[in-house]
């Protein structure tokens, strides 16, 4: 798929892979090339990208991504890639002007990148999706983030196993309109 409207139409959140099909180096490179070039305010690329891709690490990270108490995100033992992504500090003049438009510019940007990986694991043939409720503190520890540093993202990356659904999404009147609100 080469067409950015079919490649946003086929991405879905997947929360089932082939934990047989491991995804092959050089598809992982070329999606984390695509993160690191998405825009970002005033070019400050807030972010920092750990790939984890080895056995058991990556089934720790999905351990402290996966919630007993609340049954959520058990299917990430199942895929074979988990991109973490750790927020950085902004350059100066993103920060500054942050801070005057009262503006998170380092959430947006990174909320950019994220959507990158994911349509570039599409146009890949591999299944994402996105989360942003883990143990925090367990994901520092077992990839040695420094205790100051958010990680704000996992994504999941794998080959996905679930057919194609219809999207769920708010009708075109309730949420565009031109000239005015």
């Amino acid at each position: 798929m080469t067409d950015i409207y079919e490649l946003i139409a086929h991405r879905q959140s997947d929360r089932q892979y082939d934990p047989n099909r491991p995804v092959e180096p050089e598809k992982v490179a070329r999606i984390v090339e695509a993160a690191r070039l998405a825009p970002s305010a005033c070019n400050a690329q807030p972010w920092h990208f750990i790939v984890v891709d080895e056995p058991e690490l990556r089934n720790q990270v999905a351990d402290a991504v996966a919630s007993r108490l609340l049954g959520m995100n058990h299917f990430t033992k199942q895929a074979p890639v988990h991109i973490l992504v750790v927020e950085e500090r902004p350059n100066f003049t993103a920060g500054i002007g942050g801070l005057i438009k009262d503006k998170q510019f380092p959430l947006l940007d990174i909320g950019i990148a994220a959507a990158h990986i994911t349509l570039a694991a599409t146009a890949e043939g591999l299944g994402s999706c996105i989360l942003g409720w883990f143990d925090e503190k367990a994901v520092r520890r077992l990839l040695h983030i420094p205790d100051k540093k958010r990680v704000l993202l996992d994504i999941v990356l794998g080959y996905s196993t679930q057919p194609l659904r219809e999207k769920k999404r708010k009708p075109t009147s309730e949420v565009i309109s031109y000239n005015k609100y």
